[in-house]
Formats: structure tokens, C-alpha cells, sequence
């Protein structure tokens, strides 16, 4: 998003990047350690801990690195990582790669893009904020997955991570792209949104286009949400698997 003239060192570096491998590699594979044991719960949870290490890598990542693209590749490295992990841990293979890479891809973009932003309005502690954003996030969505029916859905549809989440793990579950077209649109709308405001900074007028675009977008998931239950991707993956 800067070019190398703009781009800061992060303040306190190493905690900055510590940040982004704890939040995006170390938690999400403590918790896929935790249910290794139950192939239906890691099944069922797969796509929030997905979800979760793309948004560390990638929103921290952009953050700490003051660039958009670093934010991307390191998203979609830990995304494949954790696939890799998740697989080796008892998920079934995947039925469509295709989807799932698309998943993952725009949500990376979509998370370093909200990074990215961090660093041009905070310089170099944007990743900070980055990092009290995803850990927000994930408080909502680990509650939501551990109980379900807790949170208002209306409080889950205003969430980019969830957003991730649901579109990840209906690919997982072998449903296809169009099954979660409206939180892909989200996360790809969110993406262009928040880049406008990146890109015209610091000019505070795009917020207001930013802002729209997410309420627009949380409407549009909220009225055409994924048609997949969590039951039912567990029952397809448990078919796969078997």
C-alpha cells in the first residue's frame, strides 16, 4: 500500500511479529491440537480456526509490514499451513479445492487490506490496533462456536471473521462457491472499501463510503446467508472422510 519512502518499522518489532505468528499460526494450531481427538468437533470448528489464523497473519501481518501485499502471502501461507494441519489431524481430503482456495484467498485480501489501513492511519503501531481488532473478533467467534445460539445474529453478520468463517467452512463441506456467494461479496466489498480509504488517506470522506459498504454488506449476508447448517457440514464431512 506504501511505497518504500512511507513504509515505518513497526514499534517494538519483534512483539509485532511475535503478534502475528501467535494469532496466526501457534493459536489456531493449540486448538486444532485440543479436538484432535474428535474428528466431528474439529470438522465443525475447522473454518473459525481458519478464519482466525488468516485474520492474525494477514491483518497483523499488512500492520506490522506497512504493505498489503506482505499481509496477503502471509495469509495465504497460514492458510495453507493450517490446511495441511487440519488434514494431518484427521479432516477429510477437501472435494473442492477450487472453492476453498477462493475462500481463503479473498479473505486474506480482505483482512491485510484492513491492516494495511492500520498502518497508513496509525504508522508504525498500526499493528496494535490490528491486534486488539482480532482479538475482539475472535472472542465473538470463539464464543459463537463453542456456544452456539449465545451471540445475536445480528451481532455474527456484522463480522468480517465470520464472514471467513462461514464461507470456509461451506467449502469445506464440499457445498461449492455460490453456497456462501453472499459472505464472499462481503469479504470482497469490504476489501475494496477499505482499500479506498487506504489508498485516499488522509482524506476522511471514503470512511463514510468504507462504513456504508460494511452495513450494506452485513444487510446482504444477513438477508441471504449460506444455506449450510454446521450439522450438515459435519455429516458431509464424515461421509467424505469415511
Amino acid at each position: 500500500m506504501k511505497s518504500a519512502s512511507h513504509v515505518q518499522p513497526p514499534a517494538w518489532p519483534y512483539l509485532a511479529w511475535l503478534s502475528a505468528a501467535l494469532a496466526g499460526i501457534a493459536g489456531p494450531v493449540l486448538a486444532m491440537l485440543l479436538i484432535a481427538d474428535a474428528p466431528a468437533r474439529l470438522a465443525l470448528v475447522c473454518g473459525p480456526i481458519l478464519a482466525l489464523g488468516l485474520m492474525g497473519a494477514g491483518m497483523i501481518g499488512a500492520a506490522a509490514a506497512g504493505r498489503l501485499w506482505a499481509g496477503i502471502l502471509l495469509a495465504v501461507l497460514t492458510g495453507a499451513a493450517l490446511i495441511a494441519c487440519a488434514r494431518a489431524l484427521g479432516l477429510p481430503p477437501l472435494s473442492l479445492q477450487s472453492s476453498t482456495g477462493l475462500a481463503v484467498v479473498i479473505a486474506s485480501i480482505s483482512f491485510a487490506a484492513r491492516g494495511a489501513l492500520f498502518a497508513r492511519s496509525a504508522t508504525n503501531k498500526g499493528w496494535l490496533i490490528a491486534l486488539f481488532v482480532v482479538t475482539g473478533e475472535a472472542a465473538i467467534l470463539v464464543t459463537a462456536s463453542a456456544l452456539p445460539g449465545a451471540l445475536p445474529v445480528w451481532l455474527l453478520v456484522l463480522l468480517p471473521a465470520q464472514w471467513a468463517s462461514v464461507a470456509i467452512q461451506t467449502s469445506l463441506a464440499g457445498s461449492g462457491t455460490y453456497a456462501a456467494g453472499s459472505e464472499l461479496l462481503a469479504l470482497a466489498g469490504t476489501a475494496a472499501a477499505t482499500l479506498l480509504v487506504a489508498g485516499l488517506w488522509p482524506r476522511r470522506w471514503p470512511y463514510l463510503v468504507m462504513f456504508s459498504a460494511w452495513l450494506g454488506l452485513s444487510a446482504l449476508v444477513w438477508h441471504w446467508p449460506a444455506p449450510i447448517a454446521p450439522a450438515a457440514a459435519v455429516s458431509a464431512l464424515d461421509q467424505r472422510a469415511g
